[in-house]
């Protein structure tokens, strides 16, 4: 059986020089990266594609429910949770995280945590543990934060793409293609996967395969049978088509 590859994301070189110790106990396990924050964390899951990871919560600059959301819950490792919430918070982790330690944590603890991971690899559970942690970012963010960064992977490199540079994406067979001035990025998700992650306000789905970014329409001009033509500021043609008309006439406030 292959080692069991993990991810250690914690903002203090301490605690993260304490799970590194701990693992290092333990038998058929391989560390392959450490990061300090989310948005490093995305990258370094991005690159490395670990297995399970000892998520932080409470960091500067990108929390850990931050990288959840730059990863999306399809592409998420199975989580242990490390945190110092309080009792209100733990409610939702007891119902819908895989397991969490509550800082400080002794050995014994520890152990029972991997190996409640290394039972879901086993069963291969991971569908039901993405729905998991969906509900729990549901539950913990009473005001629902959307994404403001995107991970996409390449040949050489992953990359942080800001939602607010994004001009418009299209879906490409088994990904999608995020358009971003002149750049064009591949990101392999599903169109309704990604429309439930950008901020609806800014953000609206305007035919099958295409989302626009509104701040990026310069106008629209009539075509047949009910679609639209948008034109953004680069002068990029696209379709609004009859289905999702109400949609955006909805997101304008006003009929077209």
């Amino acid at each position: 059986m292959p080692d069991l590859r993990v991810l250690i994301v914690d903002d203090e070189p301490l605690a993260r020089e304490r799970i590194r110790e701990l693992l290092a106990r333990e038998t058929g396990i391989q560390v392959v990266a450490e990061a300090r924050n989310g948005a490093e964390a995305a990258v370094m899951a991005a690159e490395h594609e670990p297995d399970v990871v000892f998520l932080d919560v409470q960091m500067p600059e990108v929390d850990g429910f931050g990288f959840l959301e730059l990863l999306g819950p399809e592409r998420t490792p199975v989580t242990v949770f490390v945190t110092a919430f309080d009792q209100y918070a733990l409610r939702a982790f007891e119902v819908h995280a895989l397991d969490y330690l509550l800082k400080p944590f002794d050995r014994e603890r520890f152990q029972r945590a991997l190996q409640r991971a290394r039972d879901v690899l086993g069963g291969r559970e991971t569908r039901a543990m993405s729905h998991r942690i969906a509900a729990m970012l549901a539950e913990l963010t009473p005001e629902r934060r959307y994404a403001e960064r995107l991970v996409v992977k390449t040949a050489d490199k992953t990359i942080l793409v800001r939602t607010d540079e994004v001009d418009w994406i299209e879906a490409a067979a088994n990904y999608l293609r995020l358009h971003r001035g002149r750049d064009v990025h591949l990101l392999r998700e599903t169109m309704s996967s990604i429309e439930s992650r950008l901020d609806p306000s800014r953000f609206v789905r305007i035919h099958r395969s295409t989302i626009v970014n509104l701040d990026r329409v310069a106008h629209l001009e009539s075509w047949f049978h009910g679609d639209y033509c948008v034109k953004l500021a680069d002068g990029t043609a696209l379709t609004l088509s009859r289905t999702y008309r109400d949609r955006f006439e909805e997101r304008l406030g006003r009929p077209l």
